[in-house]
């Protein structure tokens, strides 16, 4: 069952969550939501894990895909790994992760944030093809167009290269 697993890492990111599932709030485009888009490429089923934020969507909530959600986990290695698409906040630990596990990465950048140094990794991994990128605003649009054959392995096993390239985009170098 080909499998989209979101995370939004130790925070709260309610906008993705809600953009994600079935919300009226997301019903454009043509009303087409994220589930429906999602459903248009073949995917089935919707894995969410959704911190610390205050919607934890009940299963039956989204007929469109089957859905399961958690707010944290030990490890979510698994259900990286399992994914056919991971879509996550912008925090570099998740980026890391599901790069390192060599998964497709479509990256919801949290606009609301004060001094977003996420836009800057999420803009430097896409220039370098490892990951997509959009905002809240933008999800279904790109989930519509997105072209994941375009994307290029990001290598793991390499720290210190991972280690200069957020210096680089940060601005700290």
């Amino acid at each position: 069952m080909k499998t989209v697993f979101v995370t939004v890492g130790t925070t709260s990111f309610n906008e993705l969550i809600e953009s994600i599932t079935c919300s009226e709030a997301v019903q454009f485009y043509n009303e087409i939501s994220s589930p429906q888009a999602l459903k248009a490429r073949g995917y089935e089923r919707l894995v969410l894990q959704v911190g610390k934020g205050s919607l934890l969507p009940d299963a039956d909530s989204c007929p469109h895909i089957s859905l399961q959600a958690f707010r944290f986990k030990d490890s979510i290695a698994e259900d990286i790994k399992q994914a056919d698409l991971v879509v996550s906040h912008a925090g570099a630990g998740s980026c890391l992760e599901a790069l390192g596990a060599g998964k497709p990465l479509l990256v919801v950048v949290n606009d609301k944030l004060m001094d977003n140094h996420q836009l800057e990794l999420a803009k430097q991994l896409h220039m370098d093809s490892h990951l997509l990128y959009c905002t809240c605003s933008t999800l279904i649009e790109t989930l519509r167009t997105m072209d994941l054959s375009l994307l290029q392995p990001f290598l793991p096993g390499q720290p210190k290269h991972f280690a200069n390239f957020l210096d680089k985009a940060l601005g700290v170098q």
